[in-house]
């Protein structure tokens, strides 16, 4: 698939909190990651980083603002033809992996190889047989990067992807990133609090109650 660009637009998201009040969670948000950027996503617990995430691929719709692909609003799309820019799955663990080819109509046959040889690299291979409930936080995490990368995407959402993992199955994780960008061209935005992770990234956009502010160096 050809490299993307991604682009937030005045984002807003406001949540109803337990007292039945409003919890502003993102205000305005402007940020654009260009084709082939690595981009990390920092800053402090409840200041947006995976509201913001959730918005871009399109799991929950904004209050206020738009996302573009490419030259497409898709924020402004019916649900249903959202549908096509998403994947989700469930199944046996090599299952959950090659139900990302099914969506975009590549035969399993074909997406075999590719499938395995991800598991492989990842540490999994040998749990392809296993269902969700038999994995480890960890070896659920991997499978879900197998499946999410299968199709070499123009455009990956990766929020905490190492978060469950150890120092070397995470290593494995952020080398992966770096290659889809560097290798396949791929748009990757990382949402992390870890800093030898946002140190792979060409930039970092950090967040604070919702806002962008300018972060070391770095360019929203």
């Amino acid at each position: 698939m050809a490299p993307i660009r991604v682009r937030a637009v005045g984002l807003s998201k406001t949540f109803r909190g337990p007292d039945g009040g409003s919890v502003p969670v993102l205000d305005g948000v402007d940020a654009e990651v260009g084709a082939g950027e690595f981009v990390a996503v920092a800053g402090p617990s409840g200041s947006g980083k995976s509201t913001l995430l959730n918005l871009l691929g399109l799991l929950e719709p904004p209050d206020r603002g738009e996302v573009w692909l490419g030259d497409v609003c898709v924020s402004q799309l019916s649900r249903r033809a959202q549908c096509p820019v998403r994947g989700r799955s469930s199944l046996t663990a090599l299952d959950n992996v090659l139900l990302a080819a099914r969506y975009v109509g590549r035969a399993r046959s074909e997406a075999l190889p590719a499938a395995r040889a991800l598991m492989e690299r990842l540490g999994v291979a040998h749990r392809a047989g296993h269902y969700p409930s038999q994995l480890s936080g960890g070896e659920q995490q991997r499978v879900a990067y197998c499946r999410a990368v299968l199709n070499a995407p123009p455009l990956v959402l990766a929020d905490e992807p190492t978060g469950n993992l150890d120092e070397g199955h995470a290593a494995v994780i952020l080398s992966e990133l770096r290659g889809l960008c560097r290798d396949r061209g791929a748009s990757v935005i990382l949402v992390t609090h870890r800093a030898d992770a946002a140190a792979l990234a060409d930039r970092t956009l950090s967040l604070r109650a919702g806002r962008l502010e300018p972060r070391g160096g770095g360019t929203t």
